[in-house]
């Protein structure tokens, strides 16, 4: 049991699942493991924790993040139809390289940032995803992200967090802060 990969999920309304995320990704690359985190939803801008990841892979490429979308969604709310297909077929894409990299053996701990919203949003299938988990490679530690998270995929996990907001600078009309929340 000791070698078995642990599936991890951060959810709920709260701030702070990504971060954790990517605090335990710093961990295990620290520890001398090999870190993949792709992230759904997110991309087309530059952040801090981007940043800091691509710094950290120039010193020792045992840790890589990888944009696969465009920007967050909203669907129904924002975007027409068309530019929400084009979101999907982003995740979709996105979809094959996790397949590819859960089968290639070469990670010891991948993240899927904001999986959790590619499910509740209708870009992924959770049963496709939950499949995936439930054959990943023994030793594969993954962790998924983002609210929402599916009730078959908390059945799944071995661990599971739920941030919960309490207070918000954002309810004061403050406005996200660049290195705070990006």
């Amino acid at each position: 049991m000791e070698n078995k990969g642990l599936i991890l999920i951060n959810t709920g309304n709260g701030k702070g699942k990504t971060t954790a995320a990517l605090g335990t990704a710093i961990r295990a690359w620290g520890d001398g493991q090999k870190v993949l985190i792709l992230q759904f939803i997110k991309g087309g801008w530059k952040y801090g924790e981007l940043n800091a990841i691509q710094a950290l892979n120039k010193l020792d490429q045992r840790i890589e993040i990888r944009q696969m979308g465009d920007g967050f969604v909203f669907h129904n709310q924002e975007e027409d139809e068309e530019t929400f297909q084009k979101k999907k077929a982003l995740a979709k894409e996105g979809w094959d390289m996790v397949r590819r990299e859960f089968e290639s053996g070469n990670w010891d701990l991948i993240v899927l940032d904001e999986i959790n919203y590619a499910i509740h949003f209708g870009m992924l299938n959770v049963d496709e995803v939950l499949e995936l988990l439930n054959n990943k490679p023994e030793r594969l530690n993954v962790i998924l992200t983002g609210r929402y998270a599916e009730p078959k995929l908390i059945d799944a996990a071995d661990t599971v967090t739920e941030m919960t907001l309490v207070k918000h600078a954002f309810q004061k009309g403050i406005r996200a802060r660049k290195g705070i929340e990006f």
